[in-house]
């Protein structure tokens, strides 16, 4: 009976044994799917219809809301970083941020990003001051060169059409003046310290409304580039199979009418689906 009881016992130790064992196991898969978590960095800034934070603390904006509804349809989530646009291309590139709206494709950056499809389309137009109207004919934007313009562009950002052409031009760098935001530009607009700036159509238009500038400062005729914009994804952080199915969840958002809808929140117009924007 000892004998027996001895080895009931020895019994009951190894039953907890086991017991322990696979309650380590249901733990250890628990912290490992909490550490699975599919969460995407996305770049934001300061620049409305895209992005913007509100007096509230809330985050807005068509990349803001796009970011949202496709991370959810992926069983993901967001988490925004804010970054000027020079900053964000580098960690992109770094893999320390994974997704960037509103890129343009180039040879360049393909080296170390995917692109998505086409999520948006607004023209990059060169904006000039009243002075400058008066004082220039131009037709397009080559015909600054060997004049005195002075134009505004910013740090990083890829304009492509015919900028990218003049770009490699000594003589358009002679007039060129590089900043780090639009703002900063307006400004130096304003006070006749610069002649035109190559910025978004409607970034442009709600910016010089709500600075007050817009008897100063106009959109010109002169289009830089109509080239609709992509959300970049790190290659160092982000696989192909997400970028199909980013793409796939995108394609959806369009048949079912979302995609209308998050647009027409933030642009003051009727909305174009095969413009991606304004008709």
């Amino acid at each position: 009976m000892v004998q027996q009881n001895n080895q009931s016992g020895g019994m009951n130790i190894q039953s907890q044994s086991l017991v322990g064992f696979f309650l380590g196991l249901v733990f250890l898969v628990g912290a490992g799917n909490l550490s699975a978590k599919c969460i995407k960095t996305v770049r934001w800034s300061d620049d409305p219809p895209y992005s913007w934070r509100s007096d509230d603390g809330e985050l807005h904006g068509i990349y803001i809301d796009f970011s949202r509804a496709l991370m959810q349809r992926l069983n993901c989530e967001p988490q925004f970083v804010q970054l000027p646009w020079a900053r964000a291309l580098a960690e992109l590139e770094a893999g320390r941020l994974d997704l960037l709206f509103g890129a343009f494709i180039d040879t360049n950056r393909e080296r170390f990003a995917y692109f998505s499809l086409p999520i948006n389309r607004s023209p990059n137009v060169l904006f000039i001051t009243t002075t400058a109207a008066e004082k220039y004919d131009l037709k397009q934007l080559a015909d600054i060169m060997g004049t005195n313009f002075r134009l505004g562009a910013q740090i990083g950002v890829n304009y492509n059409g015919d900028f990218e052409k003049l770009h490699q031009n000594p003589a358009l760098n002679e007039r060129l003046l590089k900043m780090t935001n639009r703002q900063g530009g307006w400004k130096m607009m304003a006070v006749n310290r610069l002649d035109g700036l190559i910025a978004d159509e409607v970034t442009a238009l709600r910016e010089l409304q709500e600075l007050g500038l817009m008897h100063v400062i106009h959109k010109g005729t002169i289009e830089i580039s109509g080239q609709a914009a992509a959300m970049a994804f790190s290659k160092k952080s982000v696989s192909a199979d997400f970028v199909q199915q980013f793409n796939a969840n995108l394609e959806a958002m369009k048949l079912e009418g979302s995609y209308k809808a998050v647009l027409a929140r933030y642009l003051p117009c009727d909305i174009d689906i095969e413009q991606l924007g304004c008709r």
